[in-house]
């Protein structure tokens, strides 16, 4: 996914989407800006309408975060194209019931880094790269 330099921070972009019965596909792109070339990563979780997609963010999150670390990246800034997920990850607020578990695994992931941080993403990259996931999440339901 990235080459990695020894200390070197990785600046992600993220987007993803998933279908209703929770496959869902995210991309990544690595490097400033969100500049390089989208990767893929697919994931599967458990929707639940009442949360809104914050599981499906949670999911797409935890499957970037482990791409990342098999491609031995030590050091990120994970820009997430959702506003609430770096919010429950930096102010430990209180979470739905469903939340509690995608919560716990997606922080026992993180913490696998030396060192992470995660963010909304306000800019075209992320829009792009969620919209691009969206558009092959419905080309597969159609299919």
């Amino acid at each position: 996914m990235a080459s990695n330099r020894k200390g070197q921070r990785h600046g992600v972009t993220i987007g993803f989407s998933a279908r209703e019965d929770g496959c869902g596909v995210a991309y990544a792109a690595v490097g400033a800006g969100g500049g390089g070339s989208p990767v893929r990563v697919e994931f599967v979780c458990r929707p639940l309408p009442a949360l809104r997609g914050r599981d499906v963010a949670y999911a797409a999150l935890e499957a970037v975060a482990t791409e990342l670390l098999r491609s031995n990246v030590e050091r990120a800034t994970l820009a997430v194209d959702d506003d609430q997920l770096p919010l429950d990850l930096s102010e430990r607020r209180s979470l739905p019931a469903a939340l509690v578990v995608p919560y716990v695994a997606l922080r026992c992931r993180l913490n696998q880094f030396r060192d992470v941080a995660v963010v909304a993403a306000h800019d075209a990259v992320a829009r792009d790269l969620s919209a691009r996931a969206r558009a092959e999440v419905s080309l597969l339901v159609a299919a």
